[in-house]
């Protein structure tokens, strides 16, 4: 029997507010333990939490994003639950009144087809602390330490609908979570760095007989710090469930934490379904009430979402949609090519030479893209000298390379090299008749009608010139030394 996968995210996500979700310690990731917090995020009996705006403006904004119904009231709940880096011994969260609910995301599948993964719901909570174990393994630690700067971070629960349209493989899922990081930092409500714990999911897993509506016994994953141990996490669990089924066994409900030494889950606990947390209103805090125009100030402010703005630069600027994917990928990657699209005219060079030629040498460096050495002003002049004929591709790349390195403009690194191509058509004659004479053999291959000693002599000539000479143009002139060969070729 073929059984298939019904896969949801509780994604768990730190919104980039400058102060925490119910008091005014400041967020911030690398501060030293324990040095970000007060009696309110550290639960001291008597103190009392004051909701952060920014952050419900943060949420209504994602909720927008993703297609979703805002609440125009809304209520916090008491989550009750006890680990050591909660201290009042429970969390602050949203039941059965979120922010939002009922949205979607599209994404695109495999086969290239639009699918609309459903959102259930979207509400604001406070994130707990951190916990440091000893050791790498919870269990073999001797002694775990607490750091409180996190707790009460405003975290963003966005969960994905199981029943209305859920994601149904392994690579849907990622492609839903690549989008979900796009769309959010889009947004500018989170940098979503996985690594610093900003993005976090855990994920409900269940597989049933293919073609079946029914859904089995899931199974929710946690530890899960990378898209490779999501990846490799749901591949998995997918084979495990199934050869269960197949066998003859149940499957219970329950949670797994993820193995990244074994690449396998392992049972954690029994599975929670709410009324284990004993949810109720959070009695020191009042229902929120958002007024359509607040609603419609977060409308008018909301940025141009990636789908939007490459559908946008395809029809404005003619550039392919393998590329636009590319440059709206990322938005520092976007803010980039916008700075420079405002002062170039060639706006299809300067997308190629953006992911052909500085791509390169970012990647090489291990430099992000907004950390580039070259300004968008000074990319945007090499573009311009490159559309104009000034410099040909191949000082291109040279110019390219000296601006990365030494941080200067192209036109000092022009001057400082006396670099101009060569436009004289009788230089470029004279240069290709020595590389012809001087290369018999390359000579009698191209008569005998191979094409790869083209590209020798073409390289020959461009060695002479130092790059100076238009390749196009040279290898035009080669071809018309041995008409013989061109009207074979047409035949």
């Amino acid at each position: 029997m073929e059984f298939e996968p019904v896969i949801a995210f509780e994604t768990h996500v730190e919104l980039k507010t400058k102060t925490k979700l119910f008091c005014g310690c400041a967020v911030s990731f690398d501060a030293p333990p324990n040095t970000h917090i007060c009696p309110v995020c550290t639960g001291q009996p008597g103190a009392l939490p004051v909701l952060n705006k920014k952050a419900v403006q943060y949420t209504v904004r994602a909720g927008l994003a993703l297609n979703c119904t805002i609440n125009r009231k809304s209520r916090f709940a008491r989550k009750n639950y006890f680990y050591p880096d909660l201290p009042k011994g429970y969390q602050i969260s949203q039941y059965e009144l979120p922010f939002c609910q009922d949205g979607y995301l599209e994404i695109t599948t495999p086969d290239g087809s639009p699918y609309a993964v459903g959102i259930k719901r979207i509400h604001l909570e406070e994130d707990a602390g951190k916990l440091v174990h000893s050791s790498s393994s919870f269990e073999s630690s001797e002694y775990s330490l607490v750091d409180f700067n996190r707790a009460c971070v405003p975290l963003l629960e966005i969960v994905t609908d199981h029943e209305r349209n859920p994601l149904r493989s392994p690579v849907e899922a990622r492609a839903y979570l690549e989008k979900l990081i796009q769309v959010l930092r889009y947004l500018d409500i989170s940098e979503c760095a996985i690594e610093k714990g900003q993005f976090r999911c855990d994920v409900n897993v269940s597989v049933r007989p293919r073609g079946s509506k029914a859904f089995g016994n899931r199974a929710e994953i946690k530890n899960m710090a990378s898209f490779k141990a999501i990846m490799d996490a749901l591949g998995y669990e997918i084979e495990r469930q199934s050869e269960s089924l197949r066998s003859g066994r149940k499957i219970p409900q329950e949670t797994r934490l993820f193995d990244e030494a074994k690449r396998i889950t392992v049972p954690m606990r029994s599975k929670e379904d709410a009324p284990d947390y004993r949810y109720f209103p959070d009695p020191d805090l009042v229902d929120v009430e958002l007024d359509l125009e607040f609603i419609e100030r977060i409308k008018k402010t909301m940025p141009e979402l990636p789908d939007q703005e490459a559908k946008r630069l395809t029809e404005e600027y003619g550039i392919p949609r393998s590329e636009v994917l590319i440059l709206t990928r990322d938005k520092h990657v976007s803010n980039y090519f916008a700075s420079c699209a405002s002062q170039t005219r060639d706006r299809k060079k300067l997308s190629r030479w953006i992911i052909k030629e500085l791509f390169k040498l970012l990647n090489a460096s291990g430099i992000p893209i907004e950390k580039c050495p070259i300004t968008p002003k000074n990319f945007s002049r090499l573009i311009n000298l490159l559309s104009e004929g000034e410099v040909t591709d191949t000082m291109g790349r040279s110019i390219l390379e000296e601006m990365f390195s030494e941080k200067v403009d192209p036109q000092s690194v022009v001057a400082k090299r006396g670099l101009k191509p060569i436009q004289s058509a009788k230089v470029l004659e004279n240069l290709v008749d020595q590389v012809v004479k001087n290369n018999p053999d390359a000579v009698s291959k191209i008569r005998a009608g191979e094409t790869k000693p083209i590209n020798f002599l073409v390289g020959r000539v461009m060695q002479k010139t130092q790059g100076r000479a238009d390749p196009k143009v040279v290898r035009d002139m080669i071809a018309k030394k041995f008409p013989s060969r061109q009207k074979s070729g047409k035949k």
